[in-house]
C-alpha cells in the first residue's frame, strides 16, 4: 500500500476556516500581499495543516493550549483572536479560565491578569454580537 499524500496547505486552510471562521480567513487571504504571502502560506501549512489538523487531541484542547501559550507569552492580539475562536472549538469560558489559572502559576500573574482582561472583554463583545 502506498503512502497517502496530504496537501497540508489545503487541509490547513480548511482547519483554519473551521476554527477561526471562513470570514476571518477570507479577509486574511484578501489582504495578503506579495510580501506577506510566504508567511501566510507557512502558517496555513505548518500551524493549521500539520498541528491543528492532527486528530490526537480535540480542537477544544488545542484551543485551551493555544490560549495558555499565547497568554503566557504575552501575544495579546493573537489571544483575542483565539478567544473568539472558542465559539467554533467548543472551549467554554470556564475552560479558558482554567487555562489562564495555569498561566498565572506557570508564566506569571501579570501575564494572566492581562489575558483575563482580554478574555473578559472579548467574551463580552461576543455575547453582545450574539444578542
Amino acid at each position: 500500500m502506498g503512502k497517502t499524500v496530504v496537501d497540508h496547505y489545503k487541509q490547513g486552510r480548511a482547519t483554519r476556516s473551521r476554527v477561526l471562521g471562513e470570514a476571518h480567513v477570507a479577509r486574511s487571504e484578501a489582504e495578503k500581499t506579495a510580501f506577506d504571502e510566504p508567511f501566510i502560506n507557512l502558517i496555513t501549512e505548518a500551524a493549521w495543516g500539520h498541528v491543528w489538523s492532527r486528530n490526537t487531541i480535540s480542537l477544544r484542547e488545542r484551543s485551551m493550549l493555544t490560549i495558555a501559550l499565547l497568554a503566557g507569552l504575552g501575544n495579546d492580539h493573537e489571544l483575542a483572536m483565539h478567544i473568539r475562536a472558542t465559539a467554533q472549538t467548543g472551549a467554554s469560558e470556564a475552560d479558558v479560565m482554567e487555562a489562564l489559572l495555569h498561566v498565572a502559576i506557570y508564566a506569571g500573574v501579570p501575564r494572566a491578569n492581562q489575558a483575563i482582561k482580554i478574555a473578559r472583554e472579548t467574551f463580552a463583545e461576543m455575547a453582545k454580537a450574539k444578542a
